[in-house]
């Protein structure tokens, strides 16, 4: 279980006012855009080669081109690094998979501790289904920052015993997540290939006490569109800061990779005897598909968007089913709350993403999800409600991909219904929820019924009195296919 490590930028309000340094054009790469998604090894222990070849299907058939394989010390995660490779060549879809070294976890004090990592990816480097960027191995990490592999500073150390070392040198394509100012990626000169911004797909900054200062109404309502928050959600303020600065460090040289994140969700809810690890991050307003439309307006600055997480349930931003092992503590607020309905979404935002066109909607969707308690609900937890908690509201999100105009219902049971015209594409909406509600809705078009969604009570209960906090989410959905 990697620890969650947060860099926070001094962000202005609204990205257009970042100062230019140099042509975001000057780092375009022609090759072909590509979405991965985030696999944490660490919740593998269990698996088998048929979870891994499953795991690949299900994501290829959501317009996932690979896996980003988030790795630890264990001896497990070495074993199933080795299934995972074995799995992605058996499968024979050309299923791409490549290192994100977690150095949170991973020793980086010595050179033996470099050796050890140059040993790991070059298992690798020329396996048919290893990502190849610019000719050479993906490689990426989580973290990092902090690493001197001996040596008098960070960069050093990364420069003289990883990239640049004699048995690695050329063999990869290196873009670390250093949760570091961009202004000194000039420092990582030899070292850094690019940059993957694994915090770009959460508007990190808002804090309650941020917040404070932009609005005195932190509740909304309506379609979600309402409060002064709005604009910071699927902000690509980060992105183009990260951007500028990699065409500083490429300096006239060959153009570097920029790997985006998008994220649907975070919750975590350690306590202090174990991960100590409870907070949010704004996920409301629909973050999940404005964060991809923001993504795919710039796509001609990002080479790779990574979906952050296929599998990360500690922290409640799985896309991918519930399986494997769960970081202990967290099947409290994951057990009952699938994700899987997001992939469907996925496969739409990541298609417009790679080819530049939103893909034609043959079937009508409706996407629901929500919270299960209240915002200010008080529950008999010995873990305290999650830093940031006032931050999120008591809503349904939904969102309806329409083949053609029609109108949709939504309405938690509780609630009179409200009804909205929907055009064909997306669209987001939203309704309050109240304690007893539930998610239902509906699509209608020439009076017809085209797709009913309904989630009994039993699987899904807006609670009022909550036994313990939980601000994750349950997502559901329904087609007329």
């Amino acid at each position: 279980m990697r620890f969650f490590t947060v860099f926070i930028l001094a962000l202005s309000t609204r990205a257009a006012v970042i100062p230019s340094r140099r042509s975001l054009n000057a780092r375009q790469d022609t090759a072909a855009k590509l979405v991965v998604a985030h696999h944490i090894v660490g919740n593998t222990f269990p698996y088998t080669l048929q979870d891994w070849t499953n795991d690949m299907t299900l994501a290829a058939a959501s317009g996932i081109d690979g896996f980003a394989l988030n790795v630890g010390p264990d001896d497990f995660q070495t074993t199933q690094t080795i299934n995972a490779f074995q799995a992605a060549e058996a499968l024979g879809t050309n299923f791409k998979l490549f290192f994100s070294l977690d150095m949170s976890v991973l020793p980086c004090a010595t050179v033996d501790d470099a050796a050890a990592l140059r040993a790991r990816v070059l298992n690798f480097t020329t396996h048919p289904n290893q990502l190849q960027v610019n000719g050479r191995a993906l490689v990426s990490t989580f973290a990092g920052e902090s690493c001197t592999f001996g040596q008098d500073t960070v960069a050093d150390g990364w420069r003289s015993q990883f990239t640049q070392s004699p048995d690695l040198k050329g063999q990869i394509t290196f873009v670390p997540s250093f949760f570091i100012d961009p202004a000194t990626f000039t420092d990582f000169s030899g070292v850094m290939d690019g940059a993957f911004n694994f915090n770009s797909g959460w508007p990190i900054q808002v804090t309650t006490s941020f917040a404070d200062g932009i609005t005195s109404d932190l509740v909304g309502s309506g379609q979600g569109d309402v409060n002064d928050l709005n604009q910071f959600i699927g902000s690509n303020a980060t992105d183009l800061q990260q951007i500028q600065d990699l065409a500083t460090l490429a300096a006239g040289g060959a153009p570097l990779t920029y790997m985006a994140a998008v994220a649907p969700w975070f919750f975590t809810h350690f306590g202090a005897d174990s991960f100590n690890k409870n907070f949010i991050f704004l996920a409301d307003q629909h973050l999940y598909p404005k964060r991809w439309e923001t993504l795919i307006a710039a796509r001609d600055q990002i080479d790779i968007v990574e979906i952050v997480t296929w599998n990360d349930y500690g922290e409640s931003h799985y896309i991918g089913p519930i399986e494997g092992a769960l970081p202990t503590g967290s099947e409290v607020w994951v057990d009952n709350f699938p994700h899987q309905a997001w992939l469907d979404l996925t496969l739409y935002y990541a298609t417009a993403f790679k080819t530049g066109t939103p893909p034609a909607i043959e079937n009508d969707q409706i996407f629901m999800w929500a919270r299960p308690h209240p915002v200010d609900a008080q529950a008999p937890d010995p873990v305290p409600a999650p830093t940031n908690f006032q931050l999120t509201q008591d809503q349904i999100w939904a969102v309806v991909l329409a083949t053609a105009e029609g109108n949709v219902t939504l309405t938690d049971g509780i609630s009179p219904p409200q009804s909205f015209d929907v055009v064909p594409g997306v669209n987001k909406l939203s309704i309050p929820i109240v304690p007893g509600g539930t998610l239902t809705g509906t699509l209608e078009r020439n009076g017809q019924t085209v797709v009913q969604l309904a989630t009994p009570g039993a699987n899904f209960t807006f609670n009022g009195a909550p036994e313990t906090f939980n601000y994750n989410v349950f997502v559901t959905s329904a087609s007329s296919a």
